[in-house]
Formats: structure tokens, C-alpha cells, sequence
């Protein structure tokens, strides 16, 4: 077995800055608490946890994970408590051992990919300090590496647990090193006889395809020389797990799996990537769709390289990844790579670069790039999916929901039905309202009525997710069609009487018809829905039937006392309105003036309710804009000789005023289309949309609206900021 000596000599032959004072400490208690102990190879069960530490040194983790790994079974397995942990190595230490010692205890029952992918996400979730993860990672590779000594039944449960929940996992963490290798040695005892078969049909032509491998790394590099590129080129092995997925899922032969032969080449920046891509497919031809950026466009785990499959002079296709030193270092170890590449910026402020591994919120660094290990995560707590909450049904399901969702979200998750039956739910067993906020690890029992009405429209407001929205929509729209389009026939009937006729001899079916066609109405029952809105579109559908009726029956339209009204009305107006005949009046009153032309600013777009200043121009007539347009505030003193006092006129309801609104969030798919509804709920036009889309998955969008006034103006905003994603809702200044 590995003396205290020898093990502290392979940590610091890792990394020569190891606290090895702290680490032997903990070398010498999980020795003394494991004595006794032995695996079921026969051998001292100490040996366990000094593999893991050295496979946590390799991943270039801190000191405190280091002595984690030595210390991960100690509560669990002996007598040794948390409160002697925290009294022999701290707090920080006794929360990774604790929090391993918690993981351990999770049961991984369901064996459906869903179901798994939920676990893992939940397994994420529980853990703040992501140290705790890759402890536990390190603890099943060792696991797995000494596999053979398990009984047959306890190979196969513990390969199946890896390959639905750590191998995905470490994949999600982008530790790939760790995945590749956990997926190989459960192929290997899952199915022998399988990986035995293509490890011996990978070997037959090893020889060969080494030789291919060789030659072309020797032609790419006569070729990258003549540019005096720094790079590191070598021949890459794909694993077996990879090619067993792709033989029996994908239904292809060996030979037909391109990326066999494989060469990775890697540069120092971004540049140097596509400049080495141009040079490959000069030298071969690429294979058509077989071409993959995932630079411009990084995996969920943040993976970044190019992937190109051409075709070999012999004929053969191979694989060539092209990546940076930073790219390979994430790609190999994930989380535990560095974030802040030491050879290049160094100044320790944020860049957007450092953005792109926002999903965990990250600080890891690579060990041997830093002067003192003490400062090397010292305070890694993060929550990696603070924008998703996971809770159980009863049942013990994992269910994903947006952050802030509420039992109605959940329901609705679950099933529509249950979802439009929903009068209140019980969490952890007690009794809640449908509006209570949902909290990670919540056990969540819906509780359903028959006499349910059913949604209301206030459920939109009490739903986060899109999901349940649409579905309170869709139930709302349906439920009330029958009633809208007895409202709509109600609504016609009234106005035809008021006006003197009889609905059943102006409303018969001829005359329907045609009014309908007239409109471009598909049936009766939008038409009926159009007109329960009520407004204008009543009188103007009733002017048609009228007309139809008095061309058959040669009878006046008597004039309704509404119509004498307006008439009355306008006519009083018409000396108001040719006194401001400008057609492009916007509604402005200026003071001690008529007949001045008058245009509303496009730099800060004032709308009714606004405070306004009119400024005389030299020959474009007044431009009125906010009190508060930097334009205005800038502007020189003698310039301020030219103000002018507006005011608002009263405005006749449905004028409205160009404005342009913000709106900062999270990229996602349907989020346009949600804004789009927000503004159809509200009767806003929305008559602009400028957005653009970072690489960090954020969402930055310009919306130009139809708006009354300022009053609407800050309802539409209140609304929009409740869309999910959204963190940031304002109007454009000036």
C-alpha cells in the first residue's frame, strides 16, 4: 500500500505548492479511522480514498477538495462525527465530506434517460459547492476501476447508475476525461462479450491506421510551419463506449464510423483555428455536412471546437478537431479548467469571455497556474441551476419548472386536466394556495375538484411558465367561445331594434351571409366574436343588413339619435378642426398660436402624460420632445431663447404615439412570440423589433409601440418584466 510518504511525493510531483501539512494531517486520521476496514478485493479500504485524492490532484483541485477525497467516507463508515471533522479541518471541509456523505445516500431507481437526465439536474441543484460533485466523481471512477471484484449483480446496477447519472453527469460538468472513461468500463462489464469484440476489431487495423495517422500529422505539419504557427498536433483515440453507441443505435459497421482516425491540432487563439481549417480542407476534401463550428457555437457545456471529417488519399475519411489551449483544457476538465487563460489577459477583470460559463457560475483555476493553493477555491458556492427549481410528485418523480413557479405551474406540468381542476395542493404534506412559490426538493400532491370552474383570467397572472399560460389561454379561449358568440348576437339584436327594425327581418340568413362575406368573416362564429367586442364593427355590420333590407324593401334607414349626435357634434368641431388643419397635427396646443406646423421629436418619442417643451426651429415649424430629452438638457443657453410653451390637447381615445421600450433577458425560443402576446392581451400595437442575440445566451431587444400615454406606457412594462428570461424592462432615452 501507498506510504505517507509516496503519496505526498505524487502530490507534489502535480503540484509542488500543495499544503502538504494539511493534506498529510488528513492522510494520517483516514489511515487511523479506516484500519480494519478492508474492499472486497481482500485489500486495506484506505487504498480507496488515496486513489481518489490523486485522481482530485490530476483534475488540478485545491487543497481542501484534496483532503475531501481522503476523508469522503470517514462520517459515514466509522465512528468519526461532522463536529470532530469541523474541530480537526474546519467548516469549509466538513461541508464537502457532509455533502458527499448526502449524495451517497440518493437512489437512482428509475432506469428511463428522462427520468435520469431530471435526477441529475436534481443532483446539480442540491449541491452549492461544486467541489462536493467532483469528489463524488472521483469516488465512482476509482469505483469503477476496481469493478471486478464485485458480485455480478452489483456490476451491473452500479454500470447502469453510471451510465444513466455520472457519466452524464461529468458530461454536463464537461469533464470528458472522466466521462469517457467512466462509459468505457461500464461498457466493459455491462457487456463483455461486446467490448471485447470491438476492442479486438478496433486493434486489427491499429497498426494502420496509426501509419494514416502519422502521415498526415506529418503533412499538416510541413504545412502549419510554413506559417509559423505555435501548435501541438497529435493522432486522438476514439473510445469504445463512443463507437458502441454509434454500431448499435445508429445501425452502422466500424468501417462506416468516420472518426476512428482522428488528429486534433491546437493553436493559441481563435484566429489560428479557422486559418488551420482553411489549410485542412485545402489539402483534402472535406465530407459535406459533416463540418460542425462549435466555436461560434458552444455545446451546453460550454465544449468549443471545429470538427471537419475529409477524405484521406487513400481514400479513408478521418476526423480533425481544431481547438485553443483554453478550449482543450475546458473540453478535458470542464468545471476544473481554468476560465481566465494565464497567458493572456491577467488583469482579473471580468471579460465577456468569462461570461460564457455564466450556466455555472465558475471560478475554478488550474492548480498549477496559481502561486498559492489557499486562494484556490476557497468560497466555490453556487446554485447551477438558480434559474430552474426541481421538485417531486408523490410518486417520487423529478419535475423541472422554471424558478418562482407555483402549484398551478406544476399541475399543468403534470396534465391539463388536472391543471384546469386545480383548487389548491398540499407541499411537504401541508395545505397551500395554487399562488405558493415552489422551493427545490418540494414534495408537490395536487389537490382537484369537479365542481372546479376552471381557470380564470387571474391565473395568468399567478402561472411562471409558458407552458401552463398557454394552456390557461387555450382552456379560457374555448370555454368562453359559446358565451362570446351569444354576447355577439345579443349585442346585434339590440342595436337593430334601437334602430327601429326588426331583427328577424334585417338578420335573416341572406342578408348574413353576405355581410359576413362582405367582411371577410370565415363563419357565423367569428362573426358573432368580432361583434361581442362591440364598438363601431356592430354598427358598421348592421349598416350592411340595413342596406341589403331597404334595396329589397325600398325603405329610408331611419337615422339613430347617436347618429344625430355626431352630426350635431361635428358640426360644432369643423371651425376647431380647420383652425388646426395640419394633417400631421400630433395633438399639441401651443400656446398664443394657430395654424404652426407641429411634429413630435423621434429622439425621445413623447406620448400623452409626458411633461413636453416645444422648441421653434428654423422653417420645420415646432418640435415637441420630453422635458427630460438630453437633446433638450444639452442644449446651449442662448439656444434655450427658442422654447416654447406646449401642452397636451384632449385627445380623442384610440390616438396613438410611436415609443420605443427595452427589454434585457435571457435568450430563449418563444420569446418574441410571448411579448407579442403580451401586447395582443393589451391592445398594443406593436409596430417595430430590433434584437440581438450574444454568445453568452443573452437577449437584448428594441420594441417600438403604439401607446395613448404614459399610464399604458408603464402597464405594458409592468407586464413585459413578468415574461420569463426578461430582468430588465425600460423605455429608450434619448
Amino acid at each position: 500500500m501507498t506510504t505517507k510518504a509516496e503519496f505526498l511525493e505524487k502530490i507534489l510531483s502535480i503540484n509542488s505548492k500543495y499544503n502538504t501539512e494539511l493534506i498529510g494531517k488528513a492522510f494520517d486520521t483516514a489511515q487511523r479511522l479506516h484500519a480494519g476496514q478492508l474492499r472486497k478485493s481482500g485489500e486495506p479500504y484506505f487504498i480507496h480514498p488515496i486513489h481518489v485524492a490523486l485522481i482530485l490532484a490530476e483534475m488540478g483541485m485545491d487543497d481542501a477538495t484534496i483532503v475531501g477525497g481522503l476523508l469522503h467516507d470517514v462520517v459515514e463508515d466509522t465512528p468519526y462525527t461532522r463536529e470532530q471533522l469541523v474541530t480537526d479541518f474546519g467548516e469549509e471541509i466538513a461541508l464537502l465530506v457532509d455533502g458527499v456523505t448526502k449524495l451517497g445516500t440518493i437512489k437512482f431507481e428509475s432506469k428511463e434517460e428522462i427520468q435520469a437526465e431530471n435526477f441529475r439536474k436534481m443532483f446539480l441543484a442540491m449541491s452549492k459547492d461544486i467541489r462536493v460533485l467532483i469528489i463524488k466523481l472521483a469516488d465512482r471512477l476509482h469505483n469503477m476501476r476496481t469493478m471486478e471484484y464485485m458480485s455480478p449483480e452489483k456490476k451491473i446496477e452500479k454500470c447502469n447508475e453510471t451510465l444513466e447519472i455520472y457519466a452524464p453527469l461529468a458530461s454536463r460538468l464537461g469533464i470528458s476525461k472522466v466521462k469517457f472513461e467512466l462509459e468505457d468500463l461500464a461498457l466493459k462489464y455491462l457487456h463483455p462479450q461486446e467490448f471485447q469484440e470491438l476492442k479486438e476489431k478496433v486493434n486489427k487495423r491499429k497498426e494502420e491506421r496509426e501509419a494514416t495517422i502519422n502521415l498526415v500529422i506529418s503533412e499538416i505539419r510541413d504545412s502549419l510551419d510554413d506559417m509559423h504557427l505555435h501548435y501541438d498536433i497529435y493522432g486522438r483515440a476514439k473510445h469504445y463506449y463512443s463507437i458502441y453507441k454509434k454500431m448499435k443505435y445508429q445501425n452502422k459497421q466500424i468501417d462506416e464510423i468516420f472518426d476512428l482516425i482522428a488528429v486534433r491540432i491546437i493553436v493559441d487563439n481563435v484566429k489560428d483555428c479557422y486559418a488551420v481549417l482553411g489549410i485542412v480542407h485545402t489539402m483534402w476534401k472535406p465530407i459535406p455536412g459533416r463540418f460542425k463550428d462549435y466555436i461560434a457555437m458552444p455545446k451546453p457545456n460550454m465544449y468549443q471546437s471545429l470538427h471537419t471529417t475529409v477524405i484521406g488519399d487513400n481514400g479513408e475519411p478521418f476526423e480533425i478537431q481544431i481547438r485553443t489551449y483554453e478550449m482543450h483544457q475546458v473540453a478535458e476538465y470542464g468545471i476544473a479548467a481554468h476560465w481566465k487563460y494565464k497567458e493572456g489577459d491577467t488583469s482579473g477583470k471580468a471579460s465577456n469571455d468569462d461570461i460564457k460559463l455564466a450556466w455555472l457560475r465558475q471560478s475554478l483555476e488550474w492548480q498549477q497556474d496559481i502561486n498559492d493553493p489557499k486562494d484556490f477555491l476557497e468560497t466555490m458556492k453556487m446554485d447551477l441551476f438558480a434559474s430552474q427549481v426541481f421538485v417531486f410528485t408523490p410518486r417520487g418523480d423529478v419535475i423541472e419548472l422554471p424558478a418562482g413557479s407555483t402549484p398551478l405551474d406544476f399541475a399543468f406540468k403534470i396534465h391539463s386536466a388536472i391543471g384546469c381542476k386545480c383548487v389548491g395542493a398540499k407541499v411537504n404534506g401541508k395545505m397551500v394556495t395554487i399562488d405558493y412559490t415552489l422551493q427545490n426538493g418540494d414534495i408537490v400532491e395536487i389537490v382537484t375538484s369537479a365542481n372546479s370552474a376552471g381557470p380564470s383570467i387571474d391565473w395568468l397572472k399567478i402561472a411562471k411558465s409558458s407552458n401552463a399560460r398557454n394552456k390557461i389561454r387555450s382552456w379560457l379561449k374555448k370555454e368562453n367561445k359559446s358565451d362570446t358568440i351569444d354576447k355577439g348576437k345579443d349585442l346585434l339584436d339590440k342595436y337593430i331594434r334601437k334602430r327601429g327594425f326588426e331583427p328577424a327581418a334585417c338578420a335573416k340568413s341572406a342578408f348574413l351571409n353576405k355581410a359576413m362575406k362582405a367582411m371577410n368573416f370565415a363563419n357565423a362564429d367569428e362573426c358573432y366574436t368580432q361583434l361581442a367586442n362591440g364598438g363601431t364593427l356592430v354598427s358598421k355590420f348592421a349598416n350592411l343588413l340595413f342596406g341589403y333590407y331597404t334595396d329589397e324593401t325600398k325603405t329610408e334607414i331611419p337615422k339613430s339619435n347617436e347618429e344625430l349626435a355626431a352630426e350635431i357634434k361635428e358640426a360644432e368641431t369643423k371651425k376647431l378642426r380647420d383652425r388646426r388643419k395640419s394633417a400631421d397635427n400630433p395633438g399639441i396646443v401651443v400656446e398664443g398660436a394657430d395654424n404652426l406646423m407641429i411634429k413630435l421629436a423621434k429622439c425621445c418619442n413623447p406620448v400623452p402624460g409626458d411633461e413636453i417643451v416645444g422648441f421653434i426651429t428654423k422653417g420645420r415649424g415646432i418640435s415637441v420632445h420630453r422635458r427630460d430629452c438630453s437633446n433638450i438638457v444639452a442644449l446651449p443657453e442662448h439656444e434655450k431663447a427658442r422654447f416654447i410653451k406646449v401642452d397636451w390637447e384632449d385627445l380623442k381615445a384610440g390616438k396613438a404615439y410611436n415609443t420605443d421600450i427595452c427589454i434585457i433577458g435571457t435568450d430563449r425560443k418563444g420569446m418574441l412570440s410571448d411579448i407579442s402576446r403580451v401586447c395582443e392581451d393589451m391592445d398594443i400595437h406593436l409596430s417595430g423589433v430590433n434584437a440581438k442575440s450574444g454568445r453568452d445566451g443573452s437577449l437584448t431587444m428594441t420594441i417600438t409601440l403604439s401607446i395613448s400615454s404614459t399610464q399604458e406606457m408603464q402597464k405594458v412594462q409592468r407586464s413585459l418584466r413578468n415574461i420569463e428570461g426578461v430582468t430588465q424592462v425600460y423605455r429608450a432615452k434619448s
